[in-house]
C-alpha cells in the first residue's frame, strides 16, 4: 500500500474548503505526516487517515506548516500513546521544536525524538527511504522524496519445475536470490527463473519553494510530484517576492524531471474554488497526468510494471 491523503491544501491561511498544509502518507504498516498545519488533527478525523503516526517530516518552519503538531501531540498523549514519535526537519528544528512541542504544564506520555537533517541525509523506514533535498524558500527548507526499495523480480515456477527444481523450500531460496543445488548435482541460479528486480515507487513533495534544480533532480522519473502552486501567471512578481511557485513553473519542473504525475497544492485563497486557470497554465507546460489537490483527495500511485 502507498496512499496519500491531502489534509490541507491552502497557502498561509485556511478557507472554508481548504485547511493549512498537511499530507498523510500511509505506506504498508507505517503512517507519516508531511507538515502539520493548524487543524491537521481534525482533518485526520474527517478523512480517516488514522492517528497511528510513526513520524512527522517537516519541510520548513513557517507557522502554517507546523503549528498543528502542538495540539496533535497533546491529543496523542491524552489517548495514551506510548510508542516514541520521530520528528524530522531542517534547522532550526531542534531549537524550535524543543520549545514549541513541549509547551504546557504536563509532560507528554511518550518520547518525541527530534532530528535536524540536511539535504541528502536519508531517513530509513521499513521498505523505503525518505530523502530530504534542498528547496528555495525564505527560510531553511527541504523537500522530501519517498523512495521505495527495489522489488524482487517475477519468479517463474514453471521454469523452475522444467529445470527439475522441486516445489517447496528450493522455490523460496531462488526467489530470495540464492542458487540451489539439485540432487543430481546441477546448480540452478536465480537468474534462470527470476526476472531482474523491479523499481519501487518514488513520491516527491516540495513544500514551499521557488522552482529549483534540486527538485528536478529529486523528481527525476518520479511516479508523483506534489509541488507548491501558490500563484498563477498574473502573480509572477508576487511568487518571486514570496519565494513560491506558479502553476506554470511547477509544471516546467515536472516536465524537466520527467515526473509521471503532477499534483499542484498550497493554493492562494484567490484560487480556492476557481482554479481552472492554474490547470490551464500548467497544461501548457506539462503533458502528463495533472491535478489540483483538494482537501480529502486520496492518491494511490500504482506499482511500476
Amino acid at each position: 500500500m502507498l496512499r496519500l491523503t491531502f489534509l490541507g491544501t491552502s497557502a498561509a491561511q485556511p478557507t472554508l474548503g481548504r485547511n493549512l498544509s498537511g499530507l498523510a502518507v500511509r505506506r504498508e504498516r507505517e503512517l507519516f505526516l508531511v507538515d502539520c498545519g493548524e487543524g491537521t488533527q481534525r482533518q485526520m478525523i474527517r478523512y480517516g487517515s488514522g492517528f497511528d503516526v510513526d513520524a512527522i517530516f517537516f519541510t520548513h518552519f513557517h507557522a502554517d506548516h507546523y503549528l498543528g503538531a502542538i495540539g496533535f501531540l497533546r491529543t496523542l498523549s491524552m489517548m495514551g500513546r506510548a510508542a516514541p514519535l520521530d520528528v524530522y526537519g531542517p534547522r532550526p528544528a531542534r531549537r524550535l521544536l524543543d520549545v514549541m512541542l513541549f509547551t504546557g504544564t504536563e509532560r507528554l506520555a511518550f518520547e518525541v525524538r527530534i532530528h535536524e537533517v540536511k539535504p541528502g541525509e536519508a531517513v530509513r523506514r521499513d521498505g523505503c527511504a525518505l530523502v530530504p533535498f534542498e528547496t528555495d524558500h525564505r527560510t531553511p527548507s527541504l523537500g522530501w522524496a519517498l523512495v521505495e526499495d527495489a522489488r524482487p523480480g517475477r519468479f517463474h515456477p514453471e521454469k523452475a519445475a522444467s529445470l527439475g527444481v522441486p516445489k517447496g523450500p528450493l522455490f523460496g531460496a531462488l526467489q530470495r536470490g540464492a542458487a540451489v543445488t539439485l540432487p543430481d548435482g546441477r546448480v540452478v541460479e536465480p537468474g534462470d527463473v527470476v526476472e531482474p528486480t523491479r523499481r519501487g515507487r518514488t513520491v516527491v513533495v516540495t513544500g514551499d519553494t521557488r522552482p529549483c534544480r534540486a527538485t528536478v533532480e529529486a523528481a527525476r522519473g518520479a511516479d508523483l510530484l506534489v509541488h507548491d502552486c501558490t500563484f498563477g501567471d498574473a502573480e509572477q512578481a508576487r511568487a518571486e517576492e514570496t519565494m513560491h511557485s506558479t502553476a506554470r513553473e511547477a509544471a516546467r519542473v515536472a516536465r524537466e524531471a520527467g515526473a509521471r504525475r503532477l499534483v499542484l497544492t498550497h493554493l492562494s485563497t484567490r484560487y480556492d474554488r476557481d482554479f481552472a486557470v492554474l490547470l490551464e497554465q500548467a497544461r501548457a507546460e506539462y503533458a502528463g497526468a495533472l491535478d489540483v489537490a483538494a482537501d480529502g483527495m486520496v492518491i494511490e500511485p500504482p506499482l511500476p510494471e
